[in-house]
């Protein structure tokens, strides 16, 4: 009998990943989730406050008398019909949901993928286009359903270079285009001529836009405004949301709204029963006490104005303007490109306690840079007072 310490089996396993597992996919690194067991845990830019003890009451009661033996049923249309009177969704408009809005990235780009024929080759590949530095999933989606990601670098003050994206759109013709509203991990709202301006190309490509407004909670804007106010020129927009950044990360939920007719192709990629009762109850009983976490994410922007303070009081830090629940902040002994002042900022806020991201290998206009998620009061207090003793 074999063990899995046994070479043998452990060459036989090899042997089989070689054979069958794709060679893309083993080349890839897993997304990695940070330890933070007994951490101040701000590097994946949760909402750090926790359900109030009497609606933590009231939702177990409610959880615990589900019928956990069925499929999920025609309550998940309710969910829906409450999203989207939340969200203000626009008439001839529809709503897909996701387990996360990761899934839902993921669904796009399937729906947009093309089998390979054969003799074909890898050229002729629809493509999937984003500025860079931008969230992970993208290209990551787009690479796990063979379309070819397409980077386009932001200018080194983190805004749209609209002529490279415009040029791009033009000659790659890409059958998706993402922008985050804001951005991660620089956390900035792009300018609205500039949004316009790619948003249009991209109409012209007949590409598909994914507008990520996944930080909306604490964003001063959101591109639903735009899209209410000129419908014509949005035809091709999909709209992105999830309630992670609501206050229910641990619930996986995401959302998309977009025109109907577009929605409903996407619809038929979505896996059955995607949505599980505990996932639609738990974002029904977040609705109903949508003022609760509306509070919460002003404190979070309160809290998030104090920390880019502190931030720029110390010498040589430069914290970027925020419209998330993040602050990108590049380290000053960086300012020559280096990127081990980042790993030491981040080692030594690490053996303090405080758990950051650091960003600073994701791209190079990111060198120095690490990316730090608004928590509590206390929390953002201790996270400054551990800045000031490193870099001051």
């Amino acid at each position: 009998m074999t063990t899995p310490t046994d070479p043998s089996s452990t060459a036989a396993t090899q042997a089989l990943i070689a054979r069958r597992i794709r060679q893309d996919v083993q080349d890839m690194h897993a997304y990695a989730v940070q330890d933070a067991s007994g951490m101040v845990k701000l590097d994946a830019m949760e909402n750090p406050f926790s359900l109030p003890s009497a609606l933590q009451e009231a939702l177990g009661k409610r959880l615990g008398a589900l019928a956990l033996h069925r499929y999920p049923d025609a309550r998940v249309n309710d969910l829906r019909a409450a999203l989207a009177a939340f969200a203000g969704m626009p008439a001839r408009y529809d709503i897909m949901l996701g387990n996360g809005s990761d899934e839902l990235i993921s669904l796009l780009s399937l729906a947009c993928s093309r089998p390979m024929q054969p003799g074909q080759g890898g050229g002729g590949r629809p493509v999937v286009l984003a500025p860079v530095p931008g969230f992970v999933m993208y290209a990551m989606s787009a690479q796990l359903q063979g379309l070819e990601f397409v980077g386009v670098p932001l200018t080194a003050d983190f805004a749209l270079d609209v002529p490279a994206m415009v040029q791009a759109i033009a000659q790659r013709q890409p059958a998706i285009v993402y922008l985050a509203y804001p951005n991660n991990p620089t956390a900035n709202l792009w300018d609205a001529g500039d949004m316009a301006t790619v948003i249009a190309a991209a109409q012209q490509a007949d590409s598909i836009v994914a507008v990520d407004e996944a930080y909306q909670p604490f964003s001063s804007r959101t591109y639903l405004d735009v899209i209410r106010a000129r419908p014509a020129e949005h035809t091709h927009v999909l709209l992105l949301r999830t309630l992670s950044k609501f206050g229910l990360a641990g619930v996986r939920l995401g959302y998309m709204v977009g025109p109907a007719a577009l929605v409903a192709q996407i619809d038929k990629v979505r896996p059955p029963y995607n949505i599980s009762v505990l996932n639609y109850e738990c974002a029904l009983f977040a609705l109903e006490y949508q003022d609760t976490f509306a509070a919460q994410a002003e404190e979070i922007c309160a809290q998030r104005a104090i920390l880019l303070e502190a931030l720029r009081a110390m010498p040589g830090v430069l914290a970027w303007d925020s419209d998330a629940n993040m602050v990108l902040m590049r380290c000053p002994a960086a300012a020559g490109g280096s990127i081990d002042a980042a790993q030491q900022c981040f080692d030594a806020l690490k053996a303090r306690g405080v758990l950051v991201k650091n960003v600073s290998k994701m791209h190079p206009l990111l060198a120095g840079c690490l990316r730090l998620t608004v928590g509590t009061a206390a929390e953002n207090a201790r996270l400054i007072r551990a800045l000031q003793e490193i870099l001051c």
